[in-house]
C-alpha cells in the first residue's frame, strides 16, 4: 500500500510541476508581450513629445538663456520632469522637478539624442517603492536612475528596453526571471504540501479495508470495515460490509442446516439399523413389516437428502433463475389432483400466469399441499385468486391451526410445532423450501388463521399482465 500511495502522491506533483511551469511560461509570454505593447506605447508618445519639443525649441546655435527658457517653458506645461544638454553633453537647462527626481533610486530616465546633437532628458514618472526593479542592464542590487538612451530623428526608430513588474516589496532586488521562478517554487511547494495529507488520508482508509478484508478472510465473519464518508472508497466499504453479512448469514444458515440435518439424519438411520438387526431372526409376517419400514426409512432418507440439496441451492443462488411463463390454472390443477384437494379457482382466471421456473413453484405448492393434508385433517382446499398485480395460491384446512407467535417461526429449517413427532411424516424443510422458493420468484408467503378452525398458508408472486 505504501507504494500505492507515493505513486498517487508523486503523479500529483508531477502534474503540479509541469501545470505550474506551463502556466509560468504561458504569463511570461503574455507580460512580455504585454510590456512590449506598453513600451510601445510609451515610445510613440516620447516621439510626439520630442518632436514637439524640437521643434518649439530654439536652434542650437540661439543663445542658452533662451533656450533654457523655451525648455522650462514645455516642463511646465507638459508637467514633466526635464533636461537639455548641448553638443559637448554640457547642461543647458533643468526644470526643478527634473533636479528633484534625478538622483532618486530606481528613477527612469530616457535620453533623447537630436539630429543636431543636443539630448534631451526625460524622467519619466516614478512608481511606488518596489514596483521596478533593476532591469536586466542594471547590475543586480543597484541604486540609481536607469538611464535609457533614444536616438531621436525624424520618422525614425526608438530602441525598446524591457522591464519586468513584480508589486511585492521584498522581491524588487530579483530581476523578472527570478521572481517568477520564486513564486512558481513557493506555489508548487505549498500545494505539494498541501496534498500529501490528502493523499496519505485516502490510502490510509485504503489499508484499513484491506486489513479488514484479510481479518474476514482469516475466519472473523463478523469483522466489519469502517463505511463512514461520501466517496468512492466509502461505497466500496459499504459493498464489502453488505457481502460480509451476506457471507456470514449464508455461513451461519449452512451450519445451522447441516446441523439439522445430521441431526434429522440419525433417526431413519437408527430405525434402518435395528429392522436390519431384526431381519434374520423375524417370521415371514415380520418380515414384510420389516421390509415396509425399511422402505418407508429409505424414503425418508432420500426426501430428506433431496430437500437438503435444493435447500443448499437455493441459498447459494448459484445460477440465475431460468424464467418462463407459468400456466398457475393447470398446475394447481395437477398438484390438487395429486393430493385429493378441492381446487376451486377464482372466475376469469383462465390466462394467469407468472415469470418462474415451474419445477419449483411446483415444488413449493406440493409442500403446502402435502403439508395440509398431513397436518390439516381431511378437509383440504386450494384456491387460486389475483389480488393486485399478485397471484395468490390459498392452501386452506380444517387442522389444530397454528398460534399466532409461531407463524413465522414454522417457515424455519427443520422447526416442527409442538406435538408433531416424527412420525407424523416429513423433515422440518418443506415449508422453509417454500419460503425460498417464494423469496427467490420476488414474492411472499404467509400462515393465517380460517374462520372456523385451521390454517390458509398464502403463497403470492408477481403475476403477468393478462
Amino acid at each position: 500500500m505504501k507504494s500505492l500511495y507515493l505513486r498517487i502522491y508523486l503523479t500529483l506533483v508531477v502534474l503540479l510541476m509541469a501545470f505550474a511551469f506551463g502556466s509560468g511560461w504561458l504569463f511570461q509570454r503574455q507580460m512580455e508581450q504585454e510590456r512590449g505593447n506598453a513600451d510601445a506605447a510609451a515610445t510613440e508618445r516620447l516621439t510626439a513629445i520630442a518632436q514637439l519639443i524640437y521643434h518649439a525649441l530654439p536652434a542650437a546655435d540661439a543663445p542658452r538663456e533662451q533656450q533654457a527658457e523655451a525648455l522650462l517653458e514645455w516642463g511646465q506645461r507638459l508637467r514633466m520632469a526635464l533636461s537639455l544638454t548641448d553638443t559637448k553633453g554640457e547642461r543647458i537647462a533643468a526644470n526643478d522637478l527634473f533636479e528633484k527626481r534625478e538622483d532618486e533610486p530606481g528613477a527612469r530616465v530616457v535620453q533623447v539624442s537630436f539630429e543636431d546633437g543636443r539630448k534631451l532628458i526625460v524622467i519619466r514618472a516614478l512608481r511606488p517603492p518596489g514596483t521596478y526593479p533593476p532591469g536586466p542592464t542594471a547590475p543586480l542590487g543597484a541604486s540609481g536612475p536607469v538611464v535609457t538612451t533614444v536616438p531621436y530623428a525624424p520618422g525614425g526608430q526608438f530602441q525598446q528596453r524591457e522591464e519586468s513588474i513584480w508589486p511585492i516589496p521584498w522581491m524588487s532586488h530579483r530581476t523578472g526571471g527570478e521572481a517568477l521562478a520564486v513564486v512558481l517554487v513557493l506555489l508548487f511547494l505549498g500545494v505539494a504540501l498541501g496534498a500529501y495529507p490528502v493523499v496519505r488520508r485516502l490510502t490510509r482508509r485504503l489499508e484499513g479495508l484491506k486489513r479488514g478484508v484479510e481479518q474476514f478472510g482469516a475466519g472473523k465473519f463478523s469483522h466489519r470495515v469502517n463505511d463512514h464518508g461520501n466517496d468512492e472508497v466509502a461505497a466500496l466499504a459499504v459493498s464489502f460490509n453488505r457481502a460480509a453479512d451476506q457471507i456470514e448469514a449464508l455461513l451461519r444458515s449452512n451450519r445451522t442446516l447441516l446441523a439439522n440435518a445430521s441431526h434429522e439424519l440419525r433417526s431413519p438411520l437408527a430405525r434402518l439399523k435395528m429392522a436390519f438387526a431384526m431381519l434374520d431372526e423375524a417370521s415371514p409376517a415380520a418380515r414384510a413389516r420389516l421390509g415396509t419400514e425399511i422402505n418407508t426409512n429409505i424414503a425418508e432418507l432420500d426426501a430428506l437428502v433431496e430437500e437438503v440439496l435444493l435447500a443448499s441451492r437455493l441459498e447459494a443462488g448459484g445460477q440465475a433463475p431460468q424464467n418462463e411463463a407459468v400456466d398457475l390454472i393447470g398446475m394447481a390443477a395437477e398438484e390438487a389432483a395429486r393430493v385429493d384437494a378441492d381446487f376451486e379457482p377464482a372466475d376469469g382466471l383462465a390466462t394467469l400466469k407468472v415469470s418462474g421456473e415451474d419445477r419449483l413453484l411446483r415444488r413449493a405448492l406440493r409442500n403446502l399441499l402435502e403439508n395440509a393434508r398431513r397436518y390439516g385433517g381431511a378437509e383440504v382446499r386450494l384456491e387460486v385468486q389475483r389480488n393486485g398485480g399478485r397471484a395468490e395460491f390459498r392452501v386452506c384446512d380444517r387442522g389444530p391451526g397454528v398460534p399466532e407467535t409461531m407463524r413465522d417461526r414454522i417457515f424455519e429449517a427443520f422447526f416442527r410445532l409442538p406435538g408433531h413427532a416424527e412420525q407424523a411424516g416429513g423433515v422440518g424443510l418443506g415449508l422453509s423450501l417454500v419460503k425460498q422458493i417464494a423469496q427467490r420468484h420476488g414474492g411472499q408467503v404467509r400462515c393465517e388463521s380460517r374462520d372456523g378452525g385451521g390454517s390458509v398458508f398464502v403463497f403470492s408472486v408477481p403475476a403477468l399482465a393478462a
